[in-house]
């Protein structure tokens, strides 16, 4: 705890980060007449028409600072400690972080569902396309660059623990009824706010060992 560095420290808004995204998730619901969370997506409660949109909007916002806070901070952490594979890995996910950060702020649903509009498309073909592939990319990237040393299995193991629910809940929202499409959609979008949460704590420990190839 006393060689404990205050970058070490803000790795931990991860967790914090994690704590917002559950409150714009249960808040936001609270707020919202007649809100299904089995049947509707969680980004429908920050559509700028949804009457939930002030409350989640701005707790997803809090999210986003300490998320983008937590993988800033990782980033230093592992530089010049962890392999390539690993560190690439954890570069990866905070663009994916920054980009969801500002991304979903910046083009939100205009209405519950997809209307359509420039905005609908920015969100889901641009921004959630962007923020999938790295998704992916980083998550398989931290798996490998984690089975290279002992110290960093641990993440690695969880890094496919969460690749596989965000794989479950894309193939989940194909092929679940309508009514409960909200259930497998929640299983990709909390993996990786769950993981940030994950790499944080890996960022507070820094042990030694980190630089084993």
């Amino acid at each position: 705890m006393k060689n404990k560095k205050l970058t070490n420290w803000f790795c931990l808004s991860g967790i914090i980060g994690l704590v917002f995204y559950v409150l714009h998730d249960v808040v936001g619901a609270m707020h919202y007449p007649d809100y299904n969370w089995m049947s509707q997506a969680v980004s429908d409660l920050t559509a700028t028409t949804a009457p939930s949109f002030v409350i989640a909007s701005g707790l997803s916002s809090i999210y986003g600072i300490f998320s983008c806070l937590c993988c800033a901070m990782v980033c230093v952490v592992v530089q010049g400690k962890a392999n390539r594979a690993l560190r690439l890995g954890v570069y990866l996910f905070t663009t994916m972080s920054f980009i969801s950060a500002v991304g979903y702020a910046l083009f939100p649903l205009s209405e519950s569902g997809y209307a359509g509009s420039f905005r609908d498309i920015m969100h889901l073909y641009v921004v959630t396309a962007l923020v999938v592939v790295l998704s992916i990319a980083s998550l398989v990237l931290i798996a490998v660059g984690g089975f290279k040393s002992k110290v960093n299995k641990p993440l690695a193991v969880i890094s496919l623990i969460s690749l596989g629910f965000m794989f479950l809940g894309v193939i989940g929202v194909s092929v679940v009824p309508a009514d409960y499409f909200g259930i497998p959609e929640r299983f990709s979008v909390y993996s990786a706010v769950v993981f940030t949460a994950v790499l944080g704590v890996y960022g507070y420990l820094e042990r030694e060992g980190y630089n084993n190839d």
